[in-house]
């Protein structure tokens, strides 16, 4: 049996799972929101794991490894959480130590979009590929870089690191900085957008269907304004116009600097992909290498809204490799 953990910055999973015909499968999951201070909400995630191999009538002794799967920078090695930008408070957490102390076993941390990247290789839609690109495009934006075959994570676990790419010199905050990748292009992102959109229709007189007043615009969201979107609201439609057309300079850069044969996009784009795929992809062309973009196919990850789970069971999986 596999144990793994999930943490995000709004929600965290605890999963257990098991191999099966050479895929990983999800036996139960429980998931608690990231509203607590760090121990006490790395607590919660050991007390809620021991309760569910209790439901399930395992015990710890059972498990063959545990994987961590969380939002970076974070030091894979020294099994550290290192002040994640959605983590607030997270600094220099010992995870790994705390992890193994608790429940005997061995644990492998790896940054959430390392993980995903490893799961959308193995088991979805990158398998049999080489090089592949994983773009979490939840929360926040991170990579995780699969080439020549292998994960890629840099001599100091921060390859990928792409929310932090300035694509302009103002715009909405991610990753600390003004104008990133992540800043257009993640949850928090896209709900920035939003309210600017918003405000500037509301305070001229006129209508916004997912948001009637000044006082709604901190309950804006990614998914609120997609709805709209779909809908038909020209305020929601230029919102997501304007995250696509920096999806698709931040993709350009990729392509053209690493030459993947696929990239895969999770969370966000699979629920909106209608509304930012034709201006993202025209944006690619206009940017990017032709040969290159020919190469390249985009495509929402295969895994579906399972990818965080089937990402940390995938840890957990090698963590008992290492140990065979």
């Amino acid at each position: 049996m596999l144990l793994g953990f999930d943490i995000g910055g709004t929600k965290c999973a605890v999963i257990i799972g098991k191999v099966a015909d050479d895929k990983i499968v999800i036996v139960d999951k429980r998931v608690v929101a990231t509203d607590k201070p760090v121990y006490e909400m790395i607590e919660l995630l050991f007390a809620t794991a021991e309760n569910l191999l209790l439901e399930h009538h395992l015990s710890t002794g059972e498990l063959k490894g545990i994987g961590i799967s969380c939002g970076g920078p974070l030091s894979s090695k020294k099994g550290l959480i290192l002040s994640p930008p959605n983590l607030i408070g997270w600094d220099k957490i010992p995870i790994v130590q705390m992890a193994e102390e608790r429940f005997k076993i061995k644990t492998l941390l790896q940054n959430d979009a390392n993980a995903c990247a490893v799961a959308e290789w193995k088991y979805g839609a990158g398998k049999g590929i080489d090089n592949l690109i994983f773009l979490t495009f939840g929360t926040g934006m991170g990579a995780g870089l699969i080439l020549n075959g292998k994960l890629y994570s840099g001599p100091s676990d921060l390859a990928g690191e792409v929310g932090h790419i300035r694509l302009s010199n103002m715009g909405p905050v991610g990753f600390g900085k003004a104008g990133s990748f992540e800043g257009y292009c993640s949850g928090g992102g896209i709900a920035q957008l939003g309210q600017i959109k918003a405000r500037e229709k509301l305070q001229v007189g006129e209508t916004v269907s997912f948001c009637k007043t000044i006082d709604d615009l901190p309950n804006i969201s990614a998914k609120t304004i997609a709805e709209a979107a779909l809908q038909g609201d020209e305020t929601a439609i230029a919102v997501y116009r304007m995250c696509a057309e920096y999806l698709g300079k931040g993709l350009a850069m990729l392509i053209d600097v690493l030459n993947p044969e696929m990239i895969v996009l999770g969370s966000i784009y699979g629920r909106a992909r209608q509304l930012l795929e034709p201006v993202m992809m025209e944006v690619i062309k206009q940017e990017a290498y032709a040969e290159s973009v020919d190469m390249c196919r985009i495509v929402p990850a295969g895994l579906g809204e399972s990818i965080g789970d089937i990402a940390a069971l995938s840890l957990a999986l090698m963590s008992s490799d290492q140990q065979g």
